[in-house]
């Protein structure tokens, strides 16, 4: 074979080889690059989970706290030492101030009032300097979940590692419905469970092979909680969440695994997480969405 003819067959192959890779467009490139940048955001907020400074779970009768050690409840140093209690009758929750305590409920000073939780819907946010807290409800039990806007995890967090963004990833499912919603109660990562509605099953091919998820209704989209082969390798070992559309007329959804995202676990200690149901453990290795974080 001469030179030219052994230059134009290395061309085809490389040709060919290049139009099976799946290479983003642009715009979908820039999709991507923003959700991630947002997601960091989201992170960084008052509300997101960097500035998780604690989880402490409420008794019956009072619970003293702040951050002298007498307290029951021990606040981190930087908060004030006696900051008052919280007396817990049943589903009951008041909010006794000490006199001397700086505290604002919903932006408001007072010495007393009754609290909601967030299974409410409304729950009261608390603020001394730079700590806040809200009540929280977990099977069936009440606790304090406390923030510190300046913790200094917050600083630590400038990218999250993920996979490089590739259209193969981005996979049509078919939505096959329930007859009626099943309700499934999931494990969390404290021991306790959720229960979640399921519409129905997600049904996927990647290579020859088929696969399921099971999505919980959430709004006007489906969330996924799921496990997979890279999990405790190069991404979180507890598995990663996934939100996507619901179905169009024609039943087909769009699951994007791009956009898999690590849960609050594996950011903080001080969080609740759902665990992956066994039906959503999928016997493959997603390289895609977010890798697992290590702090320094």
């Amino acid at each position: 074979m001469n030179s030219s003819k052994l230059l134009l067959c290395v061309f085809s192959v490389l040709l060919l080889v290049f139009s099976c890779v799946n290479i983003p467009d642009a715009a979908y490139q820039q999709e991507i690059s923003d959700w991630q940048t947002s997601r960091i955001e989201r992170l960084k907020s008052k509300n997101g989970w960097l500035n998780l400074a604690g989880l402490f779970w409420l008794k019956d009768g009072e619970n003293s706290f702040g951050s002298d050690s007498s307290n029951s409840i021990i606040f981190p140093s930087g908060s004030e030492g006696f900051l008052g209690s919280i007396i817990k009758s049943g589903d009951s929750l008041r909010l006794i101030c000490n006199t001397n305590a700086n505290i604002t409920i919903d932006g408001l000073s007072v010495n007393e009032a009754l609290l909601n939780a967030d299974d409410t819907g409304k729950p009261n946010l608390m603020i001394s300097g730079s700590y806040a807290w809200l009540i929280i409800k977990r099977d069936g039990r009440y606790g304090i979940r406390l923030r510190d806007y300046n913790h200094p995890r917050i600083a630590k967090l400038d990218s999250i590692p993920c996979y490089k963004t590739s259209e193969e990833w981005r996979i049509e499912a078919e939505f096959v419905p329930y007859e009626s919603i099943r309700k499934m109660e999931i494990a969390t990562v404290i021991g306790g469970t959720e229960i979640s509605n399921c519409p129905g099953e997600l049904v996927f091919r990647k290579g020859l092979k088929k696969y399921t998820l099971l999505p919980f209704a959430e709004g006007d989209a489906f969330f996924i909680i799921f496990a997979d082969k890279t999990n405790g390798i190069e991404t979180y070992g507890n598995g990663r969440f996934l939100y996507t559309s619901k179905p169009d007329p024609s039943n087909k959804v769009s699951i994007d695994f791009n956009k898999a995202y690590n849960p609050p676990c594996a950011f903080s200690p001080f969080a609740t997480c759902p665990m992956p149901p066994k039906e959503n453990i999928l016997d493959l290795e997603v390289f895609a969405g977010e890798k697992e974080v290590h702090f320094k």
